[in-house]
């Protein structure tokens, strides 16, 4: 499947609209890695996703303790597939020079295979050094050609201002802000991070744009999540969606019944984002592909904002 490629900032990097996480790909403490899914489950996800079109992939060197990554790189060299990787560096509090950045990146890339990564990014801006320090670190990586773009992750507007002025000082562009946000997850509309990555030329990548299974529709106050899901969204917090999940499946029915969770991503696409779904196998990837090929009205649009906003602010009284 041929899908229309989109540009991660400034770069020359283009990316499919639509990616896919890899969290769950190796992760036995969230998601069960090992229980009812296994490695021939995500090589089914990742090789559905490639004939979908869904080309840009998610890993980071925490997923899995890195197994997400070694799985990955597994599945590239034995299809050969063209596809473009994205991982990240988690800033434990040991970590506090700048070469401890170019040798993760360097144990990323050989559990990857790869000589390089498209895309390279900062996990948390929790650190015991300085925004600054990481900043002049990712402009080191992309100098050695160890990665084609770099970005960050979880970062408020102030703080993505902050490395976006260290990379521009030394030529190199921020290309993306990955962040949580879906439709039960407003804040960054709300503190600006959406505003200032648009003004910076900052592409939002989205994570948990399905808010861990809660935009599927499948959860209600009678079928909770397993694991440790259920004790994340209880009874009161399923029944208070329940009026936003039925605006979904009216919105989606008009549009050849496209489900919930695809409604669901199609409004993070209409917003200008890059949504990073996760898949346990290829019957999810095929799903969140659906997301693509197709656009809401600016009516429907502002119709999800407004009952969205209210299941939130249900969720704070």
């Amino acid at each position: 499947m041929v899908v229309e490629k989109v540009q991660l900032g400034a770069t020359d990097v283009w990316v499919s609209p639509l990616g896919i996480g890899t969290w769950q790909w190796g992760d036995r403490w969230m998601w069960g890695y090992g229980k009812d899914y296994g490695v021939d489950d995500v090589r089914a996800a990742f090789e559905a996703a490639v004939e979908s079109g869904v080309t840009f992939v998610d890993t980071a060197e925490v997923y899995g303790l890195g197994r997400s990554e070694k799985l990955l790189g597994s599945f590239i060299a034995s299809s050969k597939a063209q596809v473009c990787v994205a991982t990240k560096f988690f800033p434990f509090p040991w970590r506090v020079t700048k070469g401890q950045l170019v040798n993760a990146l360097r144990q990323s890339l050989k559990r990857l295979g790869l000589q390089q990564v498209d895309l390279y990014q900062l996990h948390f801006p929790r650190s015991a050094r300085a925004i600054e320090t990481w900043g002049e670190a990712l402009a080191e990586v992309v100098e050695a050609g160890l990665t084609r773009a770099v970005g960050v992750s979880n970062y408020n507007a102030e703080q993505t201002g902050r490395i976006y002025n260290v990379l521009a000082a030394r030529g190199i562009p921020l290309a993306t802000n990955q962040i949580h946000y879906s439709l039960l997850q407003h804040e960054p509309e709300h503190k600006g991070v959406l505003q200032t990555c648009r003004d910076l030329g900052v592409t939002i990548i989205a994570y948990s744009p399905l808010a861990k299974g809660l935009l599927t529709g499948k959860y209600t106050p009678q079928n909770l999540p397993a694991g440790l899901r259920r004790r994340m969204y209880d009874v009161e917090r399923l029944a208070e969606i329940q009026p936003l999940i039925a605006l979904m499946q009216e919105i989606g029915g008009a549009y050849g019944d496209k489900t919930p969770a695809q409604v669901a991503l199609n409004w993070l696409l209409c917003k200008g984002t890059l949504p990073i779904p996760g898949a346990k196998n290829a019957r999810h990837v095929r799903s969140n592909a659906g997301a693509l090929g197709w656009r809401m009205t600016s009516a429907e649009v502002a119709a999800l904002d407004e009952a969205s906003e209210e299941a939130s602010k249900r969720k704070g009284e």
